[in-house]
């Protein structure tokens, strides 16, 4: 390549090979380099001149060689072409011309090329290029077989793709199933129909976060953080509530079964049922219990709960550093959950229970 003004001119050139030589010196290196060469004379079998065995060796090297190619042509649709291409090339009668036809059809190194390009017995020259058409035959069917097993490969994987994108199409024809997004909108809108008093802006909420998740591309982390946060929404008992018992000798029964004595602790739980009874409801209140471990603090609070016919959520804040776990994380961490008394709501299923906060 050369460069004429601003432009890059390029040329090809083709070299045919008239004989071989051998080099005797190199007399200038140049340019242009000057040596002196020694022509090879050129190179004739002629059958039947040399004795019978050599003959038998050069044609079953030259049968040999024809074999191979035909069976690398049915392996290599690369090595096929050239084949093709070169039809008047193939002299079986001339060793010297067919090995040099069969190297030149290989791909091995050059330092195995070139021995066959100095070899001048015809039978060693023959028996060179056997061995690169050889290792060609090898490399083409080890070549065969890993394209065999990746298209076995490929072709299993498209077709159980095929298959599962066919039955997905059936099934959702039917009405069998419907896309990921919309069975999920579907599953969340059918658990909120369960609840009769969801507040209206808490439903704008939950409304405005599943027009989010229907925008949202599948394999996103924003669509699991929404997808989770409308879990825990869809979740929680909007309305559910427990009836509540007031029924003081009841509750003193319930006491007295479970505890014996405690006698100041069961009249002070009795009057505050007794003024919720008046109230009609116990909404909003708060009892601390203090004592020594094992004096039944938890288990006071258990009877009360069965007292009133609550459900029972109890949590412990004892050695408890970060108040995330109380009051819930950032929806955007990996793994958040909301607070302890959501979790309450969600694991007793209503909205009334009686909530235990042990080891202040």
């Amino acid at each position: 390549a050369s460069t004429v003004g601003e432009e890059s001119v390029s040329a090809s050139v083709l070299l045919l090979a008239h004989r071989r030589v051998d080099l005797v010196s190199v007399d200038n290196i140049g340019p242009p380099i000057d040596i002196t060469v020694e022509h090879w004379e050129r190179m004739q079998y002629n059958a039947g001149t040399d004795s019978n065995a050599d003959d038998d060796t050069i044609r079953a090297l030259t049968n040999e060689i024809l074999s191979t190619i035909r069976e690398v042509a049915t392996l290599n649709p690369l090595f096929r072409e050239h084949v093709t291409f070169s039809p008047t090339r193939i002299d079986a009668n001339d060793p010297y011309r067919l090995a040099d036809f069969a190297a030149s059809l290989t791909t091995g190194s050059p330092e195995e090329l070139q021995a066959v390009l100095e070899e001048r017995d015809a039978e060693m020259r023959l028996h060179k290029a056997l061995v690169l058409l050889t290792k060609e035959r090898e490399v083409s069917k080890l070549q065969q077989e890993i394209s065999r097993k990746v298209e076995e490969k490929m072709s299993e994987t498209q077709r159980k793709y095929m298959l599962m994108e066919q039955l997905k199409s059936i099934k959702k024809e039917l009405g069998m199933e419907q896309d990921d997004k919309e069975a999920l909108v579907t599953k969340y809108r059918k658990k909120l129909a369960e609840y009769n008093e969801i507040p209206e802006e808490v439903m704008e909420i939950i409304e405005s976060e599943l027009e989010k998740m229907s925008t949202l591309e599948k394999n996103s982390a924003e669509f699991n953080v929404t997808r989770s946060y409308l879990d825990w929404l869809t979740n929680v008992p909007w309305g559910v509530t427990t009836k509540e018992n007031f029924d003081i000798k009841d509750a003193r029964k319930c006491l007295d079964r479970d505890h014996y004595g405690l006698d100041e602790v069961k009249d002070t739980i009795l009057e505050f049922i007794a003024v919720g009874k008046l109230k009609g409801t116990v909404q909003g209140k708060i009892l601390c219990l203090s004592g020594p471990p094992g004096c039944g603090k938890t288990s006071i609070a258990k009877s009360v709960a069965d007292a009133l016919g609550r459900k029972f959520y109890r949590f412990s804040v004892g050695g408890l550093s970060d108040v995330s776990e109380i009051k819930g994380h950032r929806r955007t961490y990996i793994g958040a959950m909301p607070g302890k008394l959501i979790q309450c709501l969600k694991s007793t299923g209503t909205t009334n229970p009686l909530v235990l906060i042990d080891k202040i």
